[in-house]
């Protein structure tokens, strides 16, 4: 094989059009054994390859497409894969070619043929492969059998509602159930890209198919068993023994090499633990599961970073599963960035009151680490650690004196943003630190360490002793300060105004502040906060100390966890890219279909409690109208004409065979590909839409004579329009 490829080499050199055509010309001469041919195709394949364009050399490639040796053909038939949709007034000339190998003896031959076809979707093109196709996936060869199941796919995909009327859906369902494992992990593959589609069938699986799949699993390729597992997704348990049987059924392939397939069985055990009642079952899969998510660890930094973002999900919704396997998370030496920021979070996630001592060892040597980012979060997992696990907060809080006193820049001011939340989780219990704090106010350039350094000193003002003087040092660059900082020194220093109000400083300061916010401010937000401020100041001193001054709520680690329907929704797509965003699929990707739990009486409570419904498009429930070869504008229900020209939408769900039942729900479309419904709830009116009023079209008089300098309460006798306007 390397000698071939190392032969292959010479090919890939730039040629000209008039060369390579010359060249098949005097092919076509003295050529007996087609070596000619042969060489000539293979330069042109190898420029394609590099991305020159052979088109002008469609007639005379076509000419080989006779020719009975394979290995041209292949190279015909990849030349017509590059550039056959963009030549469709030629195309009609190798159509009898395609048919005529659509019959071949060759299995090889018929399933090229076929499968080149289905890459060009021009209409004349299609309208030849539909008889074809449907030969094909009845042929007796399981090779060109799983060929024809893709092609479905793919002409799915060009026109759904055309493939809908032929029945090639039907045909595919047939196919689950074939005697060889390929082509029924193919028709799943098919089936499931035709499902996913926003306006495609809904592919669902009832017990006696899933287990037939399941029965195919072990004889299947690696793609082919990811394909299988991930369509279990589909089956919907009714009772806690199917949920429970299925899992013990698919939890061998724990066990597998492929670090793919180990991720899907994963997915599948998640969304089937959803149905189960027994929980000694739960907890033992859990177990399970831990290993071969460790052992994922062991590749490379890549795998390893897909593995530790589906970890990352994992443990948040069970958090059993790697709970005492927090060592095989420290970082390595050698490991990327991304894979030791991502180990860190883990890190946080794992840890407990038994083992925080452990990760607070080692959060504070990856604090002394070289790379700033790595440190950075290292010293805020420290923070972090405090805040979720008590009785670990004196030894973070220690570690955090010590950090501070390296005199590191960016050490000292993540310590500074992550003491603020301390403050706030243990309200009135480390002050004492304070002052150690205070020490190191010049080291702090950064907009989050500077609006956390204002906070402490604002909410401790009365505890500080001259924390008139450092606001006023502080406060000298108010008018260069981010917004984050402005809106910080603004609270501020009315909470230092509230502590010492007879204090001549802290009038003249405060004044000044207010007076930068009202007047020099662009920022609606910060202009409206000292506009505020100012007022209540004025008018009810005892009033603005309750409001500014009123207990805080104590931070907690709630926030750090996400959504329970929203995580139930993301590891139904644990292993694929959006495990990797931790966003679901059909925000990035267009026209994906969500996915999320399905309610069944084998539901547990907790899951349907936080059940997320998804909104797909809304299909007639019986029939289409059809006029043409795609899609056509909905008209009204109401007219006889469609009534009578509508075509029956072809209803899968009814078989002959009782343990195909259900196996497929097919929902048609109208005409209009299903916009029409998307998005809205059942019964809404589809009547014209009136343009709502403007509601700020009459105020433009609404801040006539107001004084920005005198701080004055709104006059009460403003118009009753002006309210209505609002209100709209």
């Amino acid at each position: 094989m390397s000698t071939q490829q190392g032969q292959d080499a010479k090919f890939f050199q730039r040629g000209k059009i008039e060369e390579f055509r010359a060249e098949l010309q005097a092919a076509e001469a003295k050529d007996k054994k087609f070596q000619k041919r042969k060489t000539v195709l293979k330069k042109i394949v190898a420029n394609i390859t590099m991305g020159n364009d052979m088109s002008p050399l469609f007639h005379d490639v076509i000419q080989c497409i006779g020719t009975p040796l394979l290995e041209i053909k292949k190279m015909v038939y990849l030349f017509l894969v590059s550039y056959g949709r963009s030549k469709p007034d030629q195309i009609h000339l190798v159509i009898p070619s395609f048919l005529q190998d659509c019959n071949d003896r060759n299995p090889l031959i018929r399933a090229l043929a076929i499968r080149t076809m289905s890459y060009i979707p021009i209409p004349v093109v299609t309208e030849a492969l539909t008889d074809q196709l449907r030969h094909c996936l009845k042929d007796r060869d399981p090779y060109v059998r799983k060929t024809a199941a893709i092609c479905v796919a793919k002409v799915y995909t060009a026109d759904p509602r055309k493939a809908e009327r032929k029945g090639f859906v039907e045909l595919l369902r047939d196919m689950l159930i074939d005697e060889n494992a390929t082509v029924v992990s193919n028709a799943v593959a098919a089936l499931s890209e035709i499902g996913d589609r926003q306006d495609g069938v809904i592919f669902k699986l009832n017990l006696t198919i899933a287990n037939k799949l399941l029965s195919a699993l072990g004889e299947s390729s690696e793609w082919g068993q990811i394909y299988i597992l991930d369509s279990l997704l589909r089956y919907v348990p009714e009772q806690h023994a199917d949920a429970e049987m299925m899992a013990e059924r698919v939890i061998v392939q724990l066990q597998h090499a492929n670090s793919a397939v180990v991720l899907t069985t994963i997915k599948v055990l998640l969304y089937l633990m959803n149905y189960m009642g027994d929980r000694r079952l739960i907890d033992y899969i859990c177990r399970k599961m831990g290993p071969p998510l460790v052992t994922l660890l062991s590749s490379g930094p890549e795998v390893q970073y897909v593995a530790l973002r589906n970890i990352l999900l994992i443990i948040q919704r069970r958090p059993t599963v790697l709970k005492n396997d927090v060592k095989a998370f420290f970082c390595k030496y050698n490991d990327p960035i991304y894979v030791k920021l991502a180990k860190l979070e883990i890190m946080y996630r794992l840890a407990r009151e038994e083992n925080a001592r452990e990760v607070l060892a080692e959060l504070e040597e990856y604090a002394s680490e070289v790379d700033v980012d790595f440190v950075r979060k290292a010293v805020r997992s420290i923070g972090r650690l405090a805040i979720k696990v008590e009785p670990a907060a004196d030894k973070c809080i220690e570690s955090l004196l010590k950090l501070i006193e390296t005199k590191v820049t960016y050490v000292v001011q993540e310590a500074v943003i992550v003491t603020k939340d301390i403050f706030r989780r243990y309200p009135g219990k480390y002050e004492g630190i304070i002052p150690k704090i205070c020490e190191n106010l010049d080291a702090l350039d950064e907009p989050e360490a500077k609006a956390a350094m204002v906070w402490i000193l604002g909410q401790f003002a009365d505890k500080i002793d001259n924390a008139e003087e450092l606001l006023d040092d502080l406060v000298y660059s108010f008018l260069d300060e981010p917004a984050e900082v402005q809106l910080a020194h603004l609270t501020a220093v009315v909470k230092l105004f509230i502590y010492k109000s007879q204090s001549e400083v802290t009038k003249a300061l405060v004044h000044k502040v207010l007076k930068w916010a009202t007047e020099d401010i662009d920022n609606p937000d910060l202009r409206d906060r000292g506009f505020m401020y100012w007022r209540m100041l004025a008018m009810n001193p005892a009033v603005a100390a309750e409001i500014v001054l009123a207990e805080k709520p104590a931070i907690t680690t709630d926030s750090d966890r996400m959504d329970r329907g929203a995580l139930d929704q993301l590891l139904l797509h644990t292993g694929t890219l959006g495990s990797i965003y931790h966003k679901n699929p059909e925000t990035f990707i267009r026209n994906a279909a969500g996915r999320a739990l399905i309610d069944s009486p084998a539901l547990n409570a907790n899951s349907r409690a936080v059940l997320v419904s998804l909104a797909r498009p809304q299909l007639p429930p019986m029939a289409i109208s059809v006029s043409g070869p795609g899609p056509v504008e909905p008209t009204r229900p109401s007219q006889p004409s469609e009534a009578t020209n509508s075509v029956p939408l072809p209803t899968i769900m009814e078989s002959s065979r009782s343990d195909e039942r259900d196996l497929l729900d097919v929902e048609g479309d109208d005409g209009a590909g299903g916009d029409s419904g998307e998005g809205y709830p059942e019964g809404d009116d589809d009547g014209p839409v009136t343009k709502a009023a403007d509601p700020y079209a009459s105020l433009g008089g609404a801040f006539g004579g107001y004084v920005t300098d005198v701080p004055q309460p709104v006059a009460g006798g403003s118009r009753g329009g002006d309210l209505d306007d609002l209100l709209l």
